[in-house]
């Protein structure tokens, strides 16, 4: 009787717990993008689960996996927009940060989805604290750090004096161009409105 080499022994196989279930990355890429698309087309009172997971190509078991309600659903990714942030402007020159700043913000302020679920969220904010604190977040924070960092950068160069205050830097950089876009949502802007703006804050803001 012959006997065998002992074969070597492969780990053993590391399975997942009992009930856990892998959330591909597309699937969820493909629901967020869906949700913009829902709002943009229906708004956030006549979104439904249903109807997300169609927009997406997906089952409700799918959506109902990550978020338990549109709700929640909602508050993900209007407060992910807070940490994606804007790019930094660096011109060299407190002017130039701002008419970039302006341009890029602008474009996205002025995105037929953001046009239309920006003011829909807002509306529903008024009667939602959850939904107001997370839209208030990511508008906020979502310039905030931009808007700091070329403040902080003209105040190296010499441009704005030390100690100017930050929070009310932020009012007046922010507060023009989102209530043209987003408050009254003027059509179209005038033929040059944003080297105008970025002027006038650039000396409004040396004035504090």
């Amino acid at each position: 009787m012959t006997t065998k080499p002992d074969e070597p022994q492969q780990p053993p196989r590391r399975r997942a717990p009992a009930g856990a279930a892998v959330l591909r990355e597309d699937v969820t890429e493909a629901i967020r993008a869906a949700v913009f698309e829902e709002l943009a087309a229906v708004g956030y009172a006549r979104m439904s689960i249903e109807g997300i997971a169609r927009r997406a190509g997906v089952g409700k078991t799918a959506v109902y996996r990550r978020w338990r309600s549109k709700l929640h659903l909602v508050l993900d990714i209007v407060s992910a927009l807070a940490v994606q942030g804007l790019p930094a402007p660096d011109t060299g020159s407190l002017e130039g940060d701002l008419r970039l700043l302006y341009e890029v913000t602008s474009r996205a302020l002025r995105h037929p989805v953001a046009s239309q679920v920006i003011p829909d969220l807002q509306a529903e904010a008024a009667r939602n604290p959850e939904i107001a604190e997370a839209l208030q977040k990511a508008l906020r924070e979502g310039q905030d750090g931009v808007a700091t960092g070329i403040v902080t950068a003209a105040e190296r160069r010499g441009e704005l004096r030390e100690g100017i205050d930050h929070d009310l830097a932020l009012d007046l950089i922010s507060g023009p161009l989102y209530w043209r876009s987003v408050v009254i949502r003027s059509p179209k802007l005038p033929k040059g409105y944003l080297g105008a703006l970025a002027r006038a804050t650039s000396e409004g803001l040396k004035a504090l």
